[in-house]
């Protein structure tokens, strides 16, 4: 039986399958075709829990407060709780996106 932790966790191969994406993505210099691609890899559900983390980073970035982000957004603070923990990380990659972010604006 599994563990809540081993269904989260990749394993070996689904990490080399993440990262052969990530080096794909890399690649991809039309912003179309990764659209589309993650429409056809992803549901419309896993679609929106996606940008529903995006908008809690943006947000707890901006300064938003957890109560704040909860009542605009009507999401757990559980998840907005590990947004801003990942936010709070020492090289973390949602601050180095919202930088790459910022200076196309």
């Amino acid at each position: 039986m599994r563990t809540r932790n081993e269904t989260s966790l990749p394993n070996e191969q689904n990490n080399d399958a993440i990262r052969e994406i990530c080096s794909l993505l890399a690649k991809v210099q039309d912003e179309q075709l990764i659209y589309d691609f993650f429409g056809c890899l992803l549901t419309k559900a896993e679609l929106q829990d996606a940008a529903n983390r995006w908008h809690i980073v943006k947000e707890l970035s901006a300064g938003t407060t957890q109560r704040e982000i909860v009542r605009k957004y009507n999401m757990s603070l559980c998840n907005i709780t590990r947004g801003s923990r990942e936010l709070k990380k020492e090289g973390s990659a949602f601050k180095s996106m919202l930088k790459l972010l910022s200076n196309e604006e």
